[in-house]
């Protein structure tokens, strides 16, 4: 198929996945479509290059190889086909000799119908006569025991003919589907679909296989997002409040009555599970809605145009023919032409919406409809490498590539010279609360929290905390005091989802991904009450020239600096001598230890 494609992905459609290869700008890609079932049996993917792609999958028995290809044509350099060939010919080694395996694709090779001494490769039912690339075809799978399945039918010229000149006049068989020789019998069928119809010069060639793909469960679950907008509804914010009210109050007797105390684990799930069923209850889940943006009346012109190319496949008077492959070229005019209209419009309705969700202060919706528009996606699903520089394409061996990047990254080892301060020469303890976090300072929390993040592994968003932050603060306030006064937090506190975040660069190398933890919202309440009481005493005792995460400053406060400096050596003609200090992975090699020391050299106390 013809279309220029960015990155190796995936893209989900409905009920399909569409693999696809893309590594250099080019006109030329691979794709390996399927259906939601048959993605579960995938145990790997391999994108080669522009022109070849390799799948797995699980058989009920055994495994299955797929290798989707594009072969130069027969006029292109000597050098291309051969550097073709010797890629696929290193694909082929790679597959396990047990698997079933299957090459296809648009070779642009005609093999014949003449498979004297190719017996084993070929059979004689092919189409028109053997050129050049088909003798490397037919090397390329004597040399690997592949059988052209195109050749063993007896069918019409029709049912084999897979390329049709612009003309409509020349017509050949360059597509082919190979299978392993072994598995030979598996294969029953192999013919032509010309009802088909993409306007493309290439007809659908189709496989009959004798298998049964393993039927494999998902090995996770999907995390549903609760639909957080609905709270912008007052009668449904009033309905959510109440029903987390009365569930309180329910929890609050059953608490009473209960003699043995529960731990502080036990008490958080209980919130944590009364917060994710009235949400589930009143809010419900959100759903992603496709958009369809090609209208009702560019579908009518497409069936037409499927109609005069089935009249075009029946047809055997030339005359005929060529008044249909008139009306088929008109009509296809037609179709591009309402195709591109359609695009447009949904362009300017998504811009219009951008412009009502702007004027209205939306700026959630905005991002999503300009994110949109951009038709910018991140692809996590691409293949990444190892430290030997080996491209890992099966999901199990890039889990494991990423667990063991994460673990270098956030667990460094112990620095040769750790920080070293005379505790004695300190100041005094800075004037800093030690009883436990207060319902005022709860509320002050909540209100600080920003709207439209993603939650932790919970799945509670902090709109749902902030729905009524009086009643959160009494909810979450006996929590925070047992937390405080036994130091001991909830198990999934100090667990999160690591989102990766592409950075600059190749990004197949893992270094140049930031990993972002999602944590619990209640977590994150607990520790800005913290971070909030730190703040107020140390900024006194901070250096003038420190800037960066300090209230009413920023670090653009020292970019202004430093262009003003820039400025007067320019005009006066001075020399100037710059140092800009890097740190890789600064926040995540911070020597924890080191930090808990510096805090008591600055005054802060130790809780008792």
């Amino acid at each position: 198929m013809d279309r220029l494609w960015k990155v190796y992905s995936k893209i989900r459609r409905n009920n399909h996945t569409f693999w696809k290869d893309r590594q250099q700008a080019s006109t030329r890609c691979c794709y390996i479509i399927m259906n939601k079932q048959t993605a579960k049996s995938l145990i790997e993917y391999n994108p080669v290059n522009e022109r070849i792609i390799r799948a797995r999958f699980h058989a009920k028995k055994g495994k299955v190889t797929f290798i989707q290809c594009y072969a130069p044509t027969n006029e292109a350099e000597e050098e291309v086909k051969t550097e073709f060939y010797n890629t696929l010919q290193a694909e082929i080694r790679k597959v396990p000799t047990h698997d079933l395996t299957i090459v296809m694709g648009d070779l642009n090779a005609k093999v014949g119908n003449d498979n004297t001494g190719n017996e084993r490769v070929m059979g004689k039912y092919g189409c028109g006569q053997m050129n050049e690339n088909g003798e490397l075809l037919v090397d390329f799978c004597g040399i690997n025991n592949l059988v052209i399945g195109g050749t063993i039918f007896p069918h019409k010229d029709i049912h084999k003919l897979t390329w049709n000149s612009p003309n409509g006049r020349d017509k050949n068989q360059i597509d082919h589907i190979m299978i392993n020789g072994k598995w030979k019998r598996s294969l029953q069928d192999v013919r032509v679909k010309r009802g088909a119809d993409i306007a493309s010069d290439h007809f659908l060639i189709t496989a009959n296989i004798k298998l049964k793909l393993k039927k494999m469960s998902s090995p996770t679950t999907i995390k549903r997002k609760f639909d957080i907008n609905k709270l912008q509804d007052t009668k449904v914010k009033q309905e959510f409040n109440l029903q987390i009210k009365n569930r309180f109050q329910v929890l609050e007797d059953t608490i009473e009555e209960t003699s043995e105390p529960a731990s502080i684990n036990n008490k958080w799930l209980k919130v944590e599970e009364i917060y994710k069923e009235t949400s589930e209850k009143v809010l419900g889940y959100k759903r992603q809605i496709h958009k369809e943006w090609i209208t009702q009346g560019t579908w009518k012109l497409i069936d037409e145009r499927k109609e005069i190319n089935n009249k075009l496949c029946q047809t055997y008077s030339e005359r005929i023919k060529d008044k249909l492959r008139k009306e088929y070229s008109e009509c296809n005019k037609k179709v591009k032409k309402a195709t591109r209209s359609d695009k447009r419009k949904y362009t300017e309705d998504l811009a219009k919406e951008a412009e009502d969700a702007a004027s209205n202060q939306r700026m959630g919706q905005v991002y999503q409809v300009v994110k949109q528009l951009c038709n910018k996606k991140t692809n996590k699903s691409m293949p990444i490498k190892d430290k030997q520089n080996n491209t890992l394409s099966s999901e199990k061996e890039q889990k494991e590539r990423w667990k063991e990047h994460f673990q270098e990254v956030l667990n460094r080892k112990e620095p040769e010279n750790t920080v070293s301060i005379d505790i004695t020469e300190t100041p005094l303890e800075l004037d800093i609360d030690l009883y436990a976090p207060t319902k005022l300072e709860i509320q002050r929390a909540l209100k600080s929290l920003r709207n439209r993040k993603a939650p932790g592994i919970d799945q509670l968003n902090a709109e749902l905390f902030k729905a009524d932050v009086k009643q959160t603060s009494d909810i979450l306030y006996p929590v925070f005091k047992e937390i405080w006064e036994n130091n001991i937090i909830p198990d999934n506190w100090s667990e999160g989802d690591i989102i990766r975040i592409p950075k600059k660069g190749d990004l197949t190398n893992c270094n140049n991904w930031r990993g972002i933890t999602l944590l619990s919202i209640p977590s994150k309440v607990f520790c800005k009450i913290l971070i909030s009481r730190i703040k107020t005493a140390i900024d006194r005792t901070l250096r003038q020239e420190q800037a960066g995460f300090r209230q009413g400053r920023s670090c653009i406060d020292h970019i202004f600096v430093l262009r003003n400096i820039l400025e007067q050596c320019t005009e006066w003609q001075r020399k100037i001598i710059i140092n800009f200090v890097d740190f890789e992975k600064a926040f995540d090699s911070l020597h924890r230890q080191g930090l808990w020391t510096i805090l008591k050299s600055y005054g802060i106390p130790e809780k008792k």
